[in-house]
């Protein structure tokens, strides 16, 4: 017994030890590195959209401003039963326009697109959610930091809960901001790639050509990236470049996108985790070794739950036989974990959620059990569109 539960403590000893040196390394305030390019490159916005009439009008206009003469702005309208196409077209964007309700998902989307803009190839490809807004002078950056690189860039993406959001969704939003500022920051810091994030994502186009896109991953960016940096081109995270977005505000729309992140997430983490490992150790690249110890780390939720358990597990062990290994490392895994999450807050949480609140924070993840339990018992395997606010029931 007692080696099965040490066997089991190191085992999340080693997500948690990530968590808290990329965490570590992001604290200190430095400048993030400079987009010096002496030309911006000629690029293309791909938004692949699904039934976003109720906000793609926002998101181009968020976009539109941002182009200069000779750049395009293309909507994949694909399988959509509303009136993107009509929409995005009366905003200025050029639109084609996919129906094939057996190969669904965004990476179909996104791979139809691409061959489109083929037929006169950008130099540049940024894909932009349709339901995400970009901050002014984002597309800049990135498009010349990704002339500079020569590498997949990923912007800083971020959730954004509301002002009147509820403690469940503030606690998300935080819980994001550690998944997609934090980690990566301190990735960045290490000269180190990040995992792509979905959306704030530009693409030189020798890269982004010859990668395979059209799948039906629920989460198709973490598995773009592994392959991408597999084959040379590690994406690099660029903060200076900001997307965002908000969390559905209904139950069922919140629910139904942790569900297919989640899932997604974890199916990543079961399949490719692993063999990145492996590969990364055969080749000896430092690059790849990060990214698959960076994609060990489970959503927090799941981590939080799993540690307290396991914990709790050796702190009886030790009640009935006196043997501290177990819980000793069990209580570093559990430290780390704490610390991470306090230092975080303190430095990028502050205006997301109270330290009172935080206190709370600790009930979060017990919300998500049917998450988990779904997952090992009847697991999402197909793409399916999260539900909009104001979508008709």
């Amino acid at each position: 017994m007692e080696v099965l539960l040490v066997a089991a403590a190191i085992f999340l000893l080693m997500p948690a030890t990530v968590l808290f040196v990329e965490v570590i390394l992001a604290l200190p305030r430095r400048k993030s590195p400079a987009a010096d390019h002496p030309a911006r490159p000629r690029l293309a916005i791909l938004m692949p959209a699904h039934n976003e009439a109720l906000v793609i009008a926002e998101s181009l206009l968020s976009v539109s401003p941002q182009l200069e003469q000779g750049d395009r702005l293309l909507v994949v309208a694909d399988n959509c039963t509303d009136e993107t196409s009509l929409i995005a077209s009366a905003n200025g964007a050029e639109v084609i326009i996919r129906t094939d309700l057996v190969r669904r998902g965004k990476g179909y989307a996104l791979d139809y697109g691409i061959r489109h803009l083929a037929l006169d190839a950008p130099d540049t490809v940024i894909v932009i959610d349709a339901d995400c807004q970009v901050a002014t002078g984002s597309i800049g950056l990135l498009a010349r930091y990704c002339g500079l690189s020569n590498r997949p860039v990923q912007s800083l993406y971020l959730m954004n809960a509301g002002k009147d959001a509820g403690l469940r969704m503030r606690i998300a939003e935080f819980a994001w901001t550690i998944k997609n500022h934090v980690r990566p920051m301190g990735l960045l810091r290490l000269g180190l790639p990040c995992q792509l994030m979905g959306t704030g994502m530009a693409f030189p186009w020798a890269c982004i050509s010859a990668a395979s896109l059209a799948t039906g991953q629920l989460v198709e960016d973490l598995q773009l990236g592994i392959e991408l940096a597999q084959a040379g081109s590690p994406p690099v995270f660029y903060p200076n470049a900001v997307v965002t977005s908000r969390f559905p505000t209904s139950a069922e729309g919140a629910r139904g996108q942790r569900m297919r992140w989640e899932h997604g997430h974890l199916s990543v983490i079961l399949n490719e985790a692993p063999r990145l490992f492996w590969d990364s150790v055969k080749s000896m690249r430092l690059d790849t070794l990060a990214m698959a110890l960076d994609l060990s780390v489970p959503p927090l939720s799941l981590l939080v739950l799993q540690t307290a358990l396991l914990w709790l597990a050796c702190g009886a062990f030790w009640l009935f036989t006196r043997k501290l290994l177990p819980l000793g490392l069990m209580s570093v895994a559990a430290a780390l974990i704490c610390i991470s999450v306090l230092a975080s807050w303190s430095r990028f949480g502050r205006h997301i959620i109270s330290f009172g609140s935080l206190a709370l924070a600790l009930i979060y993840p017990l919300g998500k059990i049917s998450i988990y339990v779904k997952f090992l018992l009847a697991r999402q395997r197909e793409w399916v569109r999260s539900k909009r606010d104001g979508d008709l029931p």
